[in-house]
């Protein structure tokens, strides 16, 4: 099968499109014949392993050759095990390690995946999963009233928290590029920042919420800019940060009755599943950038790499 291969952590020059053995699938294992692959942040910082929590899936090199994560496909043979789905079924969802995406078909176990919806393109089911689930949780809690800024909110995720909050009534100040301001005024952000120009931060006591989706500050700045019981929820960013985080939350909590954490998001079909009902309500609507075809895979990535992408970058692979 046609797969892109990724055999080193680094820039997209070490992407290639190859071939490697059609997969079996174990008895609890179905396969798929993927059709639709999106891509996310963790897809940029898993081809560069950086921060140092991307090489999870291999300290020296990827222990799976094939990025990618999140799919959308058509169920070609089940294990003999597997009751759940059939020949014919078309799925989407997560991969289990984040991997193995890019390629022809993929043998998985059916856990993680759910059924499309006949309403949903597999392009538009692709781009679901990962930004949808963080998106879903990162916005509980929100209504009519309260002030949210996420931060990163022109890329992969931004688009799903940006809909969310908005469907639940909230005010959204979108920060990124200043390219990027129409992309996130069209989405639905009330306003913008452009972090070139202004740092969100400088701002004392504004926000309920914060997303911070390319976390870089310390904690005990950042949540200055939240109200009195204003929550501040880390999604990405570098590692210092990330721990500083989950260290400080605490302390914060305790001097300010502000939540200061690292958001999990373990990877659920419970959650896939309800995000995907408000997708297909109309409540938020996925933001696709562009659509490529497999063989351009180091394009792909560059786009990627370079943060240029405005929404989910999507790619075509059967």
């Amino acid at each position: 099968m046609r797969a892109v291969i990724q055999d080193r952590y680094g820039p997209p020059d070490v992407i290639a499109v190859g071939d490697l053995p059609k997969p079996e699938p174990a008895d609890d294992e179905i396969l798929v014949q993927v059709k639709a692959v999106s891509l996310n942040g963790s897809d940029r910082e898993n081809l560069i392993g950086r921060p140092f929590y991307a090489r999870v899936a291999g300290l020296r090199r990827p222990r799976n050759p094939v990025p990618g994560s999140d799919i959308a496909g058509i169920v070609v043979a089940v294990g003999s095990s597997v009751t759940e789905y059939a020949p014919g079924d078309e799925v989407f969802g997560e991969l289990p390690g984040y991997r193995g995406a890019l390629a022809e078909f993929v043998a998985t176990s059916p856990r993680l995946l759910a059924r499309k919806p006949p309403s949903l393109s597999f392009s538009d089911a692709a781009a679901i999963p990962q930004a949808g689930c963080i998106a879903f949780r990162a916005t509980k809690g929100l209504g009519s009233g309260h002030r949210l800024l996420v931060n990163g909110a022109g890329g992969s995720g931004g688009a799903f928290v940006i809909g969310l909050a908005k469907h639940l009534g909230a005010a959204v100040t979108a920060v990124d590029r200043a390219d990027k301001r129409d992309h996130m005024l069209r989405l639905g952000a009330d306003e913008t920042i452009d972090f070139a120009e202004q740092d969100w931060a400088d701002q004392r006591g504004r926000y309920d919420r914060i997303v911070d989706l390319v976390a870089h500050r310390s904690p005990y700045r950042a949540h200055k800019a939240l109200r009195s019981g204003g929550t501040y929820l880390v999604v990405g960013g570098y590692t210092r940060v990330l721990l500083a985080t989950a260290l400080a939350g605490w302390t914060i909590g305790r001097s300010d009755g502000k939540r200061v954490k690292v958001l999990a998001v373990p990877q659920s079909r419970t959650e896939l599943e309800a995000v995907t009902a408000l997708v297909t309500d109309g409540a938020v609507v996925p933001a696709v950038d562009r659509i490529y075809p497999l063989k351009e895979a180091p394009a792909i990535f560059e786009r990627l790499a370079a943060g240029d992408n405005l929404g989910k970058v999507i790619v075509e692979v059967s």
